[in-house]
């Protein structure tokens, strides 16, 4: 095959000539082409790649990686397809580890077997040029695994475990990765029920990042340490923290730190102060004015029907709520008893308008769903209906 004919109208022949020279770097795209024009797998191409340039394909595979997660497609599996044939070339240096990072946690979202070993691989090497930064998101992606399996509890046993190897090996670990590590740990011990545990790390993180002028997570502790606080009937602490929240998201211009701190208050109107009104004029103001973002629009039709549940405008609630599903990133048990607890609403609503069969449907399957996770008021509201409902039926 001549080089125009190999070229076509894709690459130039000049360009072609400096590839099979050996004075140019072909894309990934580019290489992919050429492979079909071959009529080879890309894999043969990429078998050719020298150790002293995979810095081009690491480039090409952080740029798949990082697309947005809402607008990936296929992105995981071309990243496995271009490093699985190199998997024996990633031997050493920060590119090979980086790669074999990558391919790993594309591994475990595509559900193939062996990923864990090409994470050994990737801690290993970044052990070895002392990048404790690295290593400690590796022994988050593996912690945070049983995370959204919601086993909570080998989570932060792997969590502690890894933890515990990090500090042994790593005189000194970096500030933000000490507050990555505390705030991880901390929400994991929320998880599994032990919110004294979780409180003390919360605080001293918070601390810390104050001593060392860190910002680096600052939002997510402010917004833990509220909702915990919110659950709790802490106001002191609830104030305290959502003002603090409310300063860092004017300062940081951060959209979904004001969001929060409004949905904080209007949960605060709907179940501590029983503004019903009060509570829906605000959700009407971000509804109807788009001003939630994807990620916050269900909590605040969420808040729309416990409102309207407050009025007694049963029909109206059911017709909000079921415009809601549990997002599919949410995993932290605080967060799956507040849409757990949507059946326990639905339930109240359907024995008020008389139709106690469904009412005991849905107050089930919320007992049922909301069981195995720790005590929270979500999770005491949903017993109650659940017992409501029974001697409803019981006196019918």
């Amino acid at each position: 095959m001549t080089l125009e004919g190999l070229a076509g109208n894709v690459i130039t022949k000049g360009m072609l000539s400096l590839i099979e020279n050996n004075k140019a770097r072909p894309s990934i795209e580019s290489l992919t082409y050429i492979a079909e024009q071959l009529d080879v797998d890309i894999t043969v191409l990429l078998g050719a790649i020298p150790p002293d340039h995979f810095g081009e394909v690491l480039d090409e595979v952080e740029n798949l990686y990082n697309i947005d997660f809402d607008q990936k497609t296929d992105e995981y599996i071309k990243i496995i397809s271009i490093v699985e044939p190199l998997l024996d070339k990633l031997n050493q240096g920060y590119e090979s580890a980086r790669l074999l990072e990558i391919t790993s946690r594309c591994l475990y979202h595509e559900g193939k077997d062996g990923w864990l070993e090409i994470s050994d691989r990737a801690a290993h090497l970044y052990e070895q040029m002392n990048l404790s930064a690295r290593r400690a998101e590796i022994g988050l992606f593996r912690a945070m695994v049983k995370f959204t399996e919601h086993d909570y509890a080998k989570s932060l046993e792997i969590l502690l475990h890894e933890r515990a190897e990090i500090e042994t090996k790593y005189p000194y670990i970096d500030p933000m990765t000490r507050v990555d590590l505390d705030f991880h740990e901390a929400i994991l011990h929320y998880a599994v029920g032990d919110p004294e545990s979780a409180t003390r790390i919360m605080e001293s993180v918070m601390d810390f990042s104050k001593k060392h002028r860190i910002f680096y997570r600052i939002d997510d502790l402010y917004r833990v340490a509220t909702g915990h606080a919110l659950m709790f009937d802490n106001d002191e602490k609830r104030i305290y923290y959502l003002e603090k929240l409310k300063q860092y998201g004017e300062f940081a211009d951060d959209k979904n730190s004001l969001l929060f701190y409004d949905l904080m208050n209007i949960e605060y109107l709907i179940c501590k102060n029983h503004d019903y009104n009060g509570a829906l004029e605000k959700i009407e103001y971000h509804l109807k004015n788009s001003n939630v973002t994807e990620f916050y629009e269900h909590f605040f039709i969420l808040e729309k029907g416990k409102a309207l549940l407050g009025l007694g405008q049963y029909e109206e609630v059911l017709h909000w709520l079921d415009k809601i599903q549990l997002p599919s990133y949410l995993h932290h048990p605080f967060d799956l008893s507040i849409f757990y607890a949507v059946d326990s609403y639905k339930a109240r609503c359907h024995m008020e308008l008389g139709n106690l069969e469904k009412a005991h449907t849905f107050a089930e399957r919320a007992v049922k769903n909301i069981s195995p996770l720790p005590a929270t008021p979500y999770r005491d509201y949903s017993f109650e209906t659940y017992v409501m409902v029974k001697e409803k039926i019981r006196k019918k």
